[in-house]
């Protein structure tokens, strides 16, 4: 279901695989796909993709055989989606989607959890569970009320309606709308971009994002913060040889250190 492949250019690709059922994840799935980050994690990637096989990215759960009479919603969402997510946000690298078809549920879930994301025009963003009886999960609300407002999330939750991935995009959810051919390709080639690049400077920025994000910090504490973290960068490898390469007029060769 979730396979693990790590290329020379210290990258890992994490794909999700199973595209009869529209990569659909049920608990075993969600368990490799925590594994796959803890074994890209212990190799020390300097970047991460995940993807999906087939025609989707993620359709959600995988509800094939649920009894709902007796189902463990808050096994499966506390215990064990909630916990997936928060480790995929915190992965300590630069970390890139590649999404198209469905991406709901769990799904959208994933590319919340997820720094940097490229949709195809062929996605399908929003809130499918108003013909479950079920409500929108895996933090699409904060997400849809932070980029759209009120309105517009309650009406895509009370409709059911879909966005285009051209339309998510343009709604400020995800970061480039690209061809369905080429939206994998384009990822592959961003997070090589950045695991070539100064790694902890990038980690320095994203753990200040989340701080933003979650703290929703004043303007002047987010500068303090920046100072901080620029304070700490000075000390590492990485600005040492980026500085020097600035002055000497080459490129620098970044080590992630």
């Amino acid at each position: 279901m979730i396979d693990l492949t790590i290329t020379g250019d210290d990258v890992a690709h994490v794909v999700l695989n199973a595209p009869k059922k529209r990569n659909a994840l049920d608990p075993q799935a969600l368990a490799e796909l925590s594994a796959a980050y803890d074994e890209a994690e212990a190799a020390g990637v300097r970047a991460l993709v995940l993807r999906g096989e087939g025609p989707a990215f993620c359709a959600g759960r995988d509800i094939g055989g649920v009894d709902p009479a007796t189902d463990d919603v808050t096994g499966y969402l506390d215990g064990l989606v909630t916990p997936l997510l928060k480790k995929m946000s915190a992965f300590p690298a630069p970390t890139f989607a590649a999404a198209h078809g469905a991406c709901l549920g769990v799904g959208l879930g994933l590319l919340i959890a997820t720094d940097v994301v490229y949709v195809a025009d062929t996605a399908k963003i929003g809130s499918p569970f108003a013909a479950l009886g079920a409500t929108l999960d895996s933090g699409g609300h904060a997400l849809f009320f932070d980029r759209l407002g009120a309105h517009k999330t309650l009406d895509l939750i009370y409709t059911g309606r879909l966005m285009t991935g051209a339309e998510a995009v343009q709604s400020g959810l995800f970061s480039q709308v690209l061809p369905e051919d080429e939206v994998r390709a384009a990822t592959e080639a961003a997070a090589s971009r950045a695991a070539g690049g100064a790694t902890q400077a990038f980690l320095a920025s994203k753990r200040l994002v989340a701080r933003l994000r979650d703290e929703r910090l004043a303007l002047w504490d987010a500068v303090a913060a920046e100072n901080a973290n620029q304070t700490a960068l000075r000390d590492t490898a990485d600005y040492r040889e980026g500085f020097a390469a600035f002055q000497q007029k080459r490129k620098p060769e970044f080590t992630g250190r």
